[in-house]
This record gives C-alpha cells, structure tokens and sequence, in this order.
C-alpha cells in the first residue's frame, strides 16, 4: 500500500469505528438529529458542501482501483463520499428526508448502518495498522 491508502485506510477507519461506537451509546439522539437535520434545508445545504469537499478531495488524492482490497475500499469510499454530497446538494429537503428516513429506512436499519460503519472502520483500521510484509531476498545471490 502507498503512503496516502495507508492514512486514509487510518484515518477512515478510526473515523468509522468512534462515529459507530458514539452511535451506538446515542441512538434516539442520533437518530432524532439525523430526523431534524434532513428536514433543514439551510443546514442540509452545508453538510452537503462539506461533504462534497470530503469526497472531491478523497477522489482527487486518491482515485486507485489495484493495489489490494483496502486500497480499492479506500477509492469506493471517496467516491460514495462524493455521491452522497452530490445527493446532499441537489435533493430538495422532502427529497432528502423520503431517501433517508423512508427509501434507507434509518431508523429501523439503524443497527444494520452502525454495522456496516464499525465493519468498514475495523478493516481500515487493521489495514492501515499492520507491519507491511517483508520483502524475502532472492536465493542464491552472494
């Protein structure tokens, strides 16, 4: 892995795992500010800017589809990164609110979303953590 998947393999992983774990323990208030914050339109419009940053940047630094799973689960977050502002941007607030709280069913998947959050945030952690493997020297030479 290059230097940039092994930080944002850190850095997404650790982020995923203590989002999860503060999802966990606050469960009606997360799913009670996710409520509020889809039905305001002005608020919407800001977490939708930022995380169209997010996602550009992660598009821009890294945009690697060989190299190892956790490389290519590196790519595919930026990318879903980048969609979900895009989504954020360019819904309107009822549109917003169906996706989330009715299409994606939020409240009811909730433990399923944490999930796939902490599941994602485990890999990328162990992944951007581990010793990279030794290279073995050639027999014979000498």
């Amino acid at each position: 892995m290059t230097a940039r998947t092994v930080f944002l393999s850190r850095l997404i992983g650790l982020y995923c795992i203590l989002c999860a774990t503060a999802m966990l323990i606050h469960r009606a208030t997360v799913v009670a500010t996710v409520t509020a914050l889809v039905n305001d339109a002005p608020l919407m419009f800001i977490v939708g800017v930022l995380t169209l940053v997010a996602g550009l940047a992660m598009v821009l630094a890294h945009n690697v589809w060989s190299g190892g799973a956790a490389t290519v689960v590196v790519t595919v977050v930026g990318w879903l990164t980048l969609a979900k502002g895009l989504l954020f941007l360019f819904l309107t607030p009822a549109g917003e609110a169906r996706v989330f709280l009715v299409d994606l069913r939020y409240q009811e998947l909730f433990p399923v979303y944490v999930g796939i959050s902490l599941a994602l945030g485990l890999y990328l952690t162990y992944a951007g953590f581990k010793p990279a493997p030794k290279s073995v020297a050639t027999a014979g030479s000498g």
